[in-house]
């Protein structure tokens, strides 16, 4: 008698989801530095990671054991208000190597314009998992930069007390002073000659990014990331919010009850939401369902001229073609021109593939070269400005 095994519903989604990580961490890895390879989704002017823990923690190990400059930025509501303002800022979180979504308002406006971040990615998260077990199961060597006065000292002991996935290696508080002054030499030669893997800032979250970007070169430990209020919660000064607020995005509320002067932040970067929600969100929200019956073939044509290479885009240029265009930008990437992107006859653009439009201007900018985009029709105009990427087209 010939016997059939049943798979359980349950065990095909596990495996599922393990097909899915193993195909984005590969992903991550596939091309050294070829930023085109990242699962990145454009959400409203920022790129989003659709990665979970379980890859960023391999991603994180792959880089401490080849190491090279790694930036990770944990974009939430506030990163969101404040690259909408400051372009320095948002200049930072293009430049990062990986973009994690930190906040849940970020995966209910990506659920919404069915973006797949579907795993809120916080940085205090991210730094309790790597204390559980470390990346990849090894113990890391972590540098603690900024906090107030003791706090870091407070939390090395916590961590080196007994044996755990984060050893710290060392502690500062580089002061208040301009980025410049806390800059010097002294603080970069103790950063560097700690032999850290991972260096955690515990500044502002506009401070931070600004810090890692003026001293990106000169840094030595691979691994960088601001972690904000997590010194607090590590340090027991601050009791962080339970589990259910954090994921039902009522952390705030509770933030405010720990910490009464953020209430000013909160409603300022509330009201701000609010406002991307009914202008940006929800009208392209009703494009996304629009966009499903109106697809359309992607072709790509080239054009080499002397000093820039132009692609003609014709068709849906949507996550359907991603790896079609992500294999003519490499070819011109190779050239090591100007990249000039005919829209004229693209009917429509969605959020993987601003994402795919981000990696290929930041590959640009790493060899002096510029991404400029022509040709666009009002209808794709608009899709630029709901999506909140109209600096793309300033160039």
């Amino acid at each position: 008698m010939l016997s059939i095994a049943r798979i359980s519903d349950a065990s095909l989604t596990s495996a599922e989801n393990f097909l899915d990580e193993a195909r984005t961490f590969s992903s991550l890895c596939t091309v050294e530095s070829d930023d085109l390879s990242r699962p990145v989704y454009g959400l409203l002017g920022l790129p989003v990671d659709a990665v979970n823990f379980t890859v960023l923690s391999r991603s994180m190990d792959s880089v401490t054991r080849h190491p090279a400059p790694f930036l990770i930025s944990t974009a939430n509501v506030n990163f969101l208000v404040k690259s909408l303002t400051n372009e320095a800022f948002r200049e930072s979180v293009l430049s990062s190597d990986l973009s994690l979504a930190d906040g849940m308002p970020l995966i209910w406006m990506a659920k919404l314009l069915r973006v797949p971040i579907h795993e809120r990615v916080a940085g205090a998260d991210l730094f309790v998992r790597l204390k559980l077990v470390g990346a990849a199961g090894r113990c890391l060597k972590v540098f603690l930069l900024g906090g107030t006065p003791g706090l870091a000292e407070k939390v090395s002991e916590r961590l080196n007390a007994e044996p755990c996935g984060l050893q710290c290696v060392g502690v500062l508080n580089p002061g208040f002073g301009t980025i410049e002054e806390m800059s010097g030499d002294a603080v970069i030669e103790a950063i560097n000659s700690s032999g850290a893997d991972l260096l955690a800032v515990f500044f502002s979250a506009e401070r931070a990014q600004q810090w890692l970007m003026h001293n990106h070169w000169r840094l030595k430990p691979p691994v960088r990331a601001q972690f904000g209020a997590t010194i607090n919660f590590e340090a027991g000064t601050v009791k962080r919010a339970p589990a259910f607020l954090r994921s039902t995005g009522f952390e705030w509320l509770w933030r405010i009850k720990e910490e009464p002067h953020l209430w000013r932040r909160y409603w300022s970067d509330g009201r701000a939401l609010l406002k991307l929600l009914a202008t940006s969100v929800i009208p392209l929200a009703v494009v996304a369902r629009r966009r499903e019956r109106e697809s359309r073939f992607l072709t790509i044509q080239r054009d080499d001229e002397s000093s820039s290479v132009t692609l003609r885009l014709s068709g849906s240029a949507t996550s359907g073609y991603v790896d079609l265009a992500a294999g003519h930008f490499r070819a011109a990437l190779a050239a090591e021109k100007h990249v000039k992107l005919c829209l004229k006859d693209a009917t429509t653009i969605d959020p993987r593939f601003f994402g795919l439009l981000l990696m290929l201007r930041k590959s640009l900018a790493r060899l002096g070269k510029r991404l400029v985009v022509t040709g666009v029709s009002s209808r794709l105009r608009r899709m630029f400005q709901l999506n909140r990427f109209e600096y793309l087209l300033e160039s």
